[in-house]
């Protein structure tokens, strides 16, 4: 979306409004017409939602144009207004994505710009605070339909949800898509990210929002994005607060040039050798999702969106000095090693196949990349005696040297200059949404998020049971404090900001409490070191 446009409310929007103000309306902006749900004025037309426990819900919001035909692969542009009232009672079609766990259901389109908003109320003079959540996926999966902000928008606060482009369609760069010979491409996804929080600057006051009170939220690849946004230029002054979510596993992006040699790559494999644009965007829909890989991370530094890679601007302190909440999960590679077989090291998924006894340090070697002596080291400071299985002691040390020990640096960096927050979830009982009954109990990588968002299409639906709930419950108050003020604190769960003790909130049953061993624990020193 174009920073500068100009939102007006459309002629036929003024008249809806007028004759909803003549109807009686109860709240400021917002009112049941004859359709018989809650209707409110936005600037581009009105929409009409439905009424949920404790709230409402308005759905499939269009944020920006549909990226098709000579939009595909262009920053995105202003939404058409409409006239009448825009039925928002139901999910619009998710980014085009291969199949996958976390795919959701329902049509998928390119023309997938679109948010949803939950809200405890639709008075104008509310100014509650809000949560603009980006879901995670690898940049390639996923879709804000499997998060349902209705019971975290319960307390008190007004939660967004939005797709993104993905894939080849969100992170393709290539020079002939540049908007001028030698200059940045891709991280379009990441430009819809910042067109829907310019959104939210506009219109979410319509739906009882403060919009100079937001939060941008995500988790794994949506966690990766706030940390993007925490050091892009272009995303200042778009949010107050950053809520990071098992997100900084990715900190070393590619260059410009390595990401268009890929691009050159894939598009002779995409059948456009003579490397042009128009071939590109005359691509089938299926030909682009299929020919990408399954993962668009760690990212790319285009010289717009991102100037420079994460971690270095961190270190240096080039980042939006915002109060910042960051966490992981107690074993984040579980899921991927024991139920996928795969690891995330580097931002990258690799092979990670069950080690032996035999295999062990071989294994260590090629998921991580290092050369032999550096994986006798590190098996020998993961010993399997220490282990009850090869897989599990992989697992821990890939979840300490990728998520943990990274998410702490994080929280190093960012301390020294911005309010900090530091989190590890770590209730290994919680059900397994996306791995089933046949994966041992441990929390793992999204384990923390149903504790959040109630999601409706999780694979293999469970429900929390009253002591997890009781955590739940602890948990949504703590990011909806952090959303309103900046300290998640309360005062049945203090949380103490990181400091030089490195304290950080475990997050567990039957009470959450302080742990100074975090470092200790995960082995970062060591892998400070290596």
């Amino acid at each position: 979306m174009n920073p500068s446009h100009s939102r007006r409310v459309p002629l036929a929007a003024l008249c809806v409004a007028l004759t909803l103000a003549l109807s009686g309306a109860a709240e400021a902006g917002a009112a049941s017409a004859s359709g018989g749900g809650p209707t409110v004025i936005t600037g581009d037309g009105a929409v009409r939602g439905v009424d949920v426990a404790g709230g409402h819900a308005f759905r499939g919001l269009p944020y920006a144009a549909a990226p098709t035909g000579d939009l595909r692969w262009r920053a995105p542009q202003p939404p058409p207004s409409w006239r009448g009232i825009r039925d928002a009672t139901r999910y619009a079609p998710s980014c085009p994505q291969k199949p996958s766990l976390f795919e959701p259901p329902g049509p998928q389109s390119e023309d997938c710009l679109y948010l949803n908003v939950s809200t405890p109320t639709l008075r104008r003079d509310a100014r509650r605070p809000v949560i603009v959540w980006i879901h995670g996926g690898g940049f390639t999966q996923d879709g804000a339909r499997n998060y349902d902000g209705t019971t975290l928008a319960a307390d008190g606060v007004v939660v967004v949800t939005i797709n993104y482009r993905l894939g080849a369609l969100g992170f393709l760069a290539h020079p002939a898509l540049a908007s001028r010979p030698g200059g940045p491409s891709g991280n379009y996804g990441l430009m819809d990210q910042q067109a829907a929080l310019r959104w939210v600057r506009h219109d979410i006051a319509r739906f009882g929002g403060d919009p100079r009170n937001v939060t941008l939220a995500g988790q794994s690849a949506g966690g990766a994005s706030v940390l993007t946004h925490l050091v892009s230029p272009r995303s200042r002054g778009l949010f107050e607060r950053a809520i990071v979510q098992s997100g900084a596993f990715a900190l070393n992006q590619v260059s410009l040039s390595q990401a268009e040699s890929f691009g050159a790559t894939f598009a002779d494999q995409l059948g456009c050798p003579d490397q042009s644009a128009d071939c590109l965007r005359h691509a089938p829909v299926d030909a682009l999702v299929n020919a990408f890989p399954d993962a668009a991370i760690p990212g790319a530094v285009d010289g717009k969106v991102l100037t420079e890679p994460i971690g270095a601007a961190l270190a240096a302190g080039r980042f939006d000095h915002v109060p910042i909440l960051d966490g992981v999960n107690h074993s984040e590679e579980w899921i991927f090693v024991a139920g996928l077989h795969l690891a995330v090291s580097g931002g990258v998924f690799v092979p990670a196949p069950p080690p032996t006894p035999a295999t062990y340090e071989g294994v260590i070697a090629s998921v991580l990349g290092v050369a032999a002596t550096r994986a006798s080291q590190i098996a020998a400071e993961y010993p399997l005696s220490a282990y009850p299985a090869p897989i599990l002691a992989l697992s821990v040390l890939l979840s300490d040297a990728s998520f943990a020990c990274p998410a702490l640096q994080v929280d190093r960096w960012t301390a020294r200059r911005a309010p900090t927050f530091a989190y590890e979830f770590d209730d290994d009982t919680a059900p397994q949404l996306f791995a089933g009954p046949s994966l041992p109990p441990i929390a793992t990588h999204s384990s923390e998020i149903q504790y959040l968002f109630d999601q409706p299409n999780a694979p293999f639906p469970a429900t929390l049971n009253p002591t997890q709930e009781a955590l739940a419950n602890s948990m949504r108050a703590a990011w909806a404090n952090f959303a309103a003020n900046g300290d998640p604190a309360s005062a049945a769960v203090p949380w103490p900001p990181f400091n030089a003790h490195a304290d950080v909130l475990s997050l567990t049953t039957p009470q959450p409490r302080v742990d100074t061993g975090f470092a200790t624990t995960h082995h970062c020193s060591f892998w400070a070191a290596g």
